[in-house]
C-alpha cells in the first residue's frame, strides 16, 4: 500500500507541475504576443505618410489601429 501511495502522489505532483508549467509557458506566450503586437502598433504610427501611402493606409487609419488596446485582436488571433 506504501508503494501505490508513494507513487499515486508522485503522479498527481507531476500532473499539478506539468500543469503550472503549461499554464506559465500559456502566460508566458500571452505577454510575448502583447510586446509585439505593441511594438507593431507603435511603429505602425511612426511611419511617414509615403510609407503608409505605399501600404494603402492613411494617417488616421494608422493612428487609429496604434490606439487600440492590447486586447482588441482580430477573432482568428484568440484560440
Amino acid at each position: 500500500m506504501f508503494a501505490s501511495l508513494h507513487t499515486a502522489h508522485r503522479v498527481t505532483d507531476r500532473l499539478q507541475t506539468t500543469t503550472h508549467a503549461g499554464m506559465l509557458g500559456h502566460l508566458m506566450q500571452n505577454l510575448r504576443q502583447a510586446a509585439a503586437l505593441r511594438h507593431q502598433r507603435h511603429t505602425l504610427a511612426e511611419l511617414d505618410d509615403a510609407t503608409l501611402a505605399d501600404i494603402g493606409l492613411t494617417r488616421d487609419q494608422a493612428l487609429a489601429e496604434a490606439a487600440r488596446p492590447l486586447w482588441d485582436v482580430p477573432a482568428t488571433w484568440r484560440r
